[in-house]
């Protein structure tokens, strides 16, 4: 599985509003249903649904990064978004270091290869320093894709 293949570019928040977590990941989901990949209605129950998750256990793994994920029957196939914050967002990440890189997926529930598929992809690329370093200077979401793309052509990025 690439990037490409879920990462909803069109949502990507280059500089999110939310200070907080759980505002954050409400902004990063507004923005997909803004972008057709979830419906409106379905914002809130995909937000405490992740929400709980968080609680349970913290996505925040360290590094600046950030993937809040959970697996929903709202949707048919994997969808992420990228948001980034300038001034740090507390996760309650490992390290107990501010976000600044977060990548919220959501997994359709009856899949659970599609979602370790996805999770394995993100993950794998957010272990690299250099690509973190080039995912924080993005400025634009073509900027973002492009990075992404590069990335799955060249792994080692």
């Amino acid at each position: 599985m690439k990037l490409v293949d879920f990462v909803c570019f069109k949502a990507t928040i280059n500089e999110l509003e939310s200070t907080e977590r759980n505002a954050a990941i409400n902004e990063l989901i507004d923005s997909l249903a803004k972008a057709g990949k979830v419906k409106k209605d379905d914002i809130q129950k995909i937000a405490r649904s992740i929400i709980r998750r968080e609680n349970e256990a913290s996505t925040g793994f360290g590094k600046g990064v950030a993937v809040p994920h959970v697996k929903s029957a709202l949707v048919k196939d994997p969808v992420a978004v990228v948001g980034k914050s300038t001034v740090g967002i507390d996760f309650n990440s490992l390290d107990k270091k501010p976000v600044y890189l977060v990548i919220l997926l959501i997994s359709p529930e009856s899949n659970q290869e599609k979602h370790l598929g996805a999770m394995e992809c993100v993950f794998g690329h957010l272990q690299k320093e250099q690509f973190r370093s080039f995912l924080r200077q993005a400025k634009t979401p073509e900027a973002v894709e492009d990075l992404f793309k590069e990335a799955d052509e060249n792994p080692a990025l």
